[in-house]
């Protein structure tokens, strides 16, 4: 009986190291097949980083690309305006050489003008000295005559202005009464207005005493109706009580 005993244990003892052993063996295949895919994983991680730093990259170049691409369209637009200002700028000086050439030609002419003119002038001036001198002599008796005409006019204008001064003045006294008069009048017409105001002041008071009293009269009737109401109702109770 007891050899039956230690052949049970040995092969229950055989039995936990072929568990054992086949507990560990998976350990590490599961710890093998883990650690690959831990591997694996960071791999498509960095593969994935890489790829994100990449488009990143990609994008900031894009960004960079555009913002030449605008700086660029900018200096274009720059030329562009720079040259039509040219443009603008050389039509400008071609129509003031234009302009120029005109006005040299015009003066040019004026001064071909002005040459015949100043000696038609030289001719005329002869002439005119000529009719100046007769006319020294007209003027001399035209003079004479002028001055007695206006020592003529001058008495007259002396009297005229008298005249119109004593015209004036008789104007300026009667628009001096003239305001006087309307003085008085505006004078007149605000104590009247004022007067009127008054009794209308006085009116409307009057009216407001009146409807006081009256409401006056109407409180009283009614704390007279009020008292008799009560009374009559204090002598119905009482009579009520004696009965």
């Amino acid at each position: 009986m007891p050899k039956r005993k230690k052949k049970k244990k040995s092969v229950k003892s055989s039995n936990s190291f072929t568990k054992i052993a086949t507990i560990t063996t998976k350990s590490i295949s599961s710890a093998l097949l883990n650690y690959k895919k831990n591997k694996e994983l960071e791999k498509i991680k960095s593969i994935k980083l890489q790829k994100l730093e990449e488009k990143n990259q990609i994008l900031k170049e894009r960004k960079e690309l555009k913002i030449w691409e605008e700086r660029l369209i900018k200096e274009s637009n720059k030329i562009k305006i720079n040259d039509e200002e040219l443009r603008l700028k050389e039509r400008e000086i071609r129509s003031k050489e234009e302009k120029q050439k005109i006005e040299n030609e015009r003066l040019i002419k004026k001064d071909e003008d002005l040459t015949q003119i100043s000696f038609n002038l030289r001719t005329k001036e002869k002439e005119l000295k000529q009719k100046e001198e007769e006319q020294n002599r007209k003027d001399i008796d035209l003079k004479v005559r002028e001055d007695e005409q206006k020592l003529k006019e001058l008495k007259e204008q002396r009297k005229k202005n008298k005249e119109l001064k004593l015209l004036q003045e008789e104007e300026l006294r009667q628009k001096q009464l003239e305001n006087i008069k309307i003085k008085e009048w505006e004078e007149k017409f605000d104590r009247e207005k004022k007067l009127k105001e008054q009794d209308e002041i006085r009116r409307e008071q009057r009216l407001k005493q009146k409807e006081l009293e009256k409401l006056k009269k109407f409180e009283e009737l009614e704390n007279q109706s009020t008292n008799i109401n009560l009374g009559l109702e204090g002598f119905e109770i009482s009579k009520t009580k004696e009965n």
